[in-house]
């Protein structure tokens, strides 16, 4: 493979483009009319105008981006996250084309994709799974009132199609459940051109930690440790480490050997994560779902394992990664990604886009990383995601890694748009967060110490 064509934009294209160079591999970059000046288009070989600003009218044009890849030359295609990284008619169509797919097969992507199918898998495969029920296609809610009983209260509505933390409502009173349905159902369809919803067992004291696993698809795989993921707002995440603090050691390789199950059973190929969801007061876990690409936060587990995922993908597609067993994977340290953010936490987070005036990232430790793809005098719209970097720390303790974090997200200098650098810090020096206490409504929680209106 001598050229992958990147069908993403913004810090991950950067980040691929970073390992291709390594690699030898040349890239090409694809590009909307918002991002004709974007350092993903300065740092690729090649860039190729794909449609106006809307992702539905570029990023999202499957057929576009795979005719600039066979008329750019390119042997492969990474997806990265987001957009098309998920869509397994377009890896088929890749496919089809005579390029590499880089990522998992079409049929991975299918299985993995449809919530409910995804469910039954990891049944089948012995993962405990979260309570929940049948699909429900729009228009049709007959028996959505038993369904909800036998689940319980609360519960969240959760698309079929959705992840991320998109097409995800909690409703606690029965009364509310049939509008809720009915906003998460349209909310989908527009979103991800499926309304298909279910419903799934909330429970109200959780963590979210997943593990980040690698299958060399002929059945066996590997997993690179977990990451905790419980600060978020509304269900999305912006606080990461590895490990997951304060979690029995009983509990954690339990999950890994889950999440192992999972990927054998499926012969799974690639980079993957199996998230679950964790009972903070009792330690049980369930199966949420498995991400069938790179994740956002895949740097943490990069940070305490020394592995570059995104090359590993790269050459496990072109025939060049030999599998290698758990034993081949050390893990040292802790790390913890901070995901910096246009947007104003006093105002419940509302993205804050604009004109970024300063971006300076000359007075961090040098072996702090910062992957991005804005620089000074870039523009953040409204179009796409408004996360500007992730800020990523390692140290041999965790104390020692979220004073290391601390001190780094003070010497970042970003000005021109409002961000959540001051609250991060805020959530870092939190006593609570100091003890490892962290579940997903850590933020709700404790809102009122954390940001200063």
């Amino acid at each position: 493979m001598k050229r992958i064509l990147i069908a993403n934009r913004g810090e991950i294209a950067c980040r691929i483009i970073r390992s291709c160079k390594s690699l030898g591999i040349e890239t090409v970059a694809v590009f909307s009319e918002a991002d004709k000046n974007s350092m993903h288009v300065e740092m690729a070989d090649e860039a190729h105008w794909i449609g106006p600003a809307p992702a539905k009218e570029s990023y999202l044009r499957a057929e576009k981006v795979l005719d600039v890849a066979k008329s750019s030359g390119a042997d492969g295609v990474h997806p990265g996250y987001g957009f098309l990284a998920e869509n397994a008619e377009f890896a088929r169509a890749v496919q089809e084309a005579g390029l590499i797919w880089i990522g998992p097969k079409p049929s991975t992507i299918v299985d993995m994709g449809d919530k409910e199918r995804a469910r039954d898998i990891a049944k089948a495969s012995g993962v405990p799974v979260v309570p929940g029920s049948a699909r429900f296609l729009p228009g049709d809610l007959a028996g959505l009132d038993a369904a909800a009983d036998e689940v319980g209260y609360p519960l969240l509505v959760k698309a079929s199609a959705g992840g991320g933390g998109i097409g995800m409502r909690e409703v606690s009173n029965p009364s509310d459940l049939v509008k809720t349905v009915e906003a998460t159902q349209s909310m989908a369809e527009k979103a991800f051109g499926d309304g298909t919803i279910y419903l799934e067992r909330y429970i109200p004291r959780a963590r979210h930690v997943e593990l980040q696993v690698f299958g060399f698809g002929d059945g066996t795989a590997v997993h690179l440790g977990e990451r905790d993921c419980s600060i978020q707002r509304r269900f999305q995440k912006v606080i990461e480490e590895s490990p997951a603090p304060a979690f029995p050691d009983h509990v954690r390789q339990d999950m890994a050997k889950a999440a192992i199950n999972l990927c054998h059973h499926e012969r799974y190929q690639g980079a993957g994560t199996v998230e679950f969801i964790i009972d903070a007061e009792t330690n049980d876990f369930f199966f949420l779902e498995m991400n069938t690409r790179i994740q956002v936060e895949h740097p943490v587990s990069e940070m305490v394992t020394g592995l570059d995922l995104v090359a590993m993908q790269i050459d496990l597609a072109r025939g060049a990664l030999e599998p290698f067993d758990q034993s081949n994977v050390k893990q040292q340290g802790h790390a913890i990604e901070c995901r910096i953010y246009a947007e104003n936490p006093a105002k419940n987070f509302m993205p804050s886009p604009g004109k970024i005036e300063l971006l300076d990232i000359s007075k961090l430790d040098e072996d702090t990383r910062v992957d991005t793809g804005f620089r000074s005098g870039d523009e953040v719209t409204f179009f796409y995601d408004p996360m500007i970097a992730k800020l990523i720390c390692h140290a041999p303790s965790r104390k020692e890694a979220i004073e290391k974090t601390l001190r780094n997200l003070s010497s970042l200098k970003l000005s021109g748009i409002t961000s959540n650098i001051d609250f991060m810090i805020e959530v870092l020096k939190h006593e609570e967060f100091g003890k490892g206490q962290v579940f997903t409504g850590y933020i709700d929680r404790f809102k009122s110490e954390l940001i200063n209106k």
